[in-house]
């Protein structure tokens, strides 16, 4: 795929679904393929996996060919967190809380909308054919209505434990610096053929999914390729076995039990935050009209 190489029992009934409270495995609950845009790959939304799977409400992966410095114009976001994770482009970035440079390959765009901000991004890429993941995270309340904020990590930032980078979180001791809204682990995990994984995510983080993008998996033992999985709401382990060489994302969370209240670029907990983020979002549209960048 060209880019930066990586080292390689009872039940209890819960509002809305069933939680596994014993130590066994967990089993897939659906499978996905996503829908195809261009050279978007859209695997999860707010309205369809986004409510079964938040905080996390929204994957994209972007796979095809880019011409150098295409990308994503100035647009607004609100109430949610979105994680840009581009695995053989760089990517120039700029934000209207004043920042603006560029990501190189395999680092981290992390903005953090709150209460309304805007952004753009460009890409770079290093090889014809260029892949990487955006992820979006619902907002709990009031962080939702706080200030934006922006972080932009190079490569050697995001920690890396033996084959897995982690994107969000903390695993094998070692802690992604940038401060999720809410408690998550994000991994990007790298399996040699026959290599085994298994990990057991944090208390409290029982939403669990996986999406197999490189090679084959068995994901709690289902031959998975180029698919996400979802998996039942538990604390058991998770566990992969690659048939292949392969490449894995893997999401865990606590589960964000707000509603997801959606808007043109917004997700929130509610309608008034949601107003109020549309305010704020046209109050800087009109600020990027006045200064000739919209």
């Amino acid at each position: 795929m060209g880019g930066t190489d990586l080292l390689t029992g009872p039940t209890s009934r819960a509002p809305g679904r069933w939680l596994r409270l014993g130590p066994m495995t967990r089993s897939i609950v659906s499978r996905h393929e996503g829908q195809q845009h261009g050279f978007i790959r859209r695997l999860v939304s707010p309205g369809d996996l986004g409510e079964a799977l938040k905080p996390f409400v929204f994957l994209d992966e972007l796979r095809g060919a880019v011409p150098a410095g295409a990308g994503f114009g100035f647009h607004p976001h609100s109430g949610i967190a979105t994680l840009t994770y581009q695995l053989n482009a760089d990517v120039e970035y700029e934000d209207t809380a004043g920042q603006k440079g560029l990501v190189r390959a395999t680092g981290l765009e992390w903005m953090r909308a709150g209460g309304g901000t805007w952004h753009q991004a460009k890409l770079h890429p290093h090889a014809p054919i260029a892949h990487g993941f955006q992820l979006w995270l619902s907002l709990p309340p009031g962080v939702e209505d706080g200030p934006p904020e922006g972080r932009y990590l190079p490569p050697e930032a995001v920690p890396q434990v033996g084959n897995v980078r982690v994107l969000l979180g903390e695993y094998g001791g070692k802690a992604n610096p940038i401060p999720a809204p809410s408690p998550v682990t994000y991994l990007d995990v790298v399996l040699a053929a026959g290599e085994a994984w298994v990990f057991t995510p944090p208390a409290g983080q029982t939403v669990a999914w996986a999406f197999v993008y490189g090679g084959r998996v068995k994901v709690e033992g289902q031959p998975i390729s180029r698919e996400l999985v979802v998996l039942e709401e538990s604390p058991a382990p998770v566990h992969l076995e690659a048939l292949e060489p392969s490449r894995v994302l893997v999401g865990t969370g606590q589960r964000h039990e707000h509603p997801l209240v959606l808007g043109s670029h917004s997700v929130h907990t509610n309608e008034a935050s949601l107003s109020r983020g549309v305010a704020q979002i046209r109050a800087v549209a009109a600020r990027l009209q006045r200064e000739g960048r919209l």
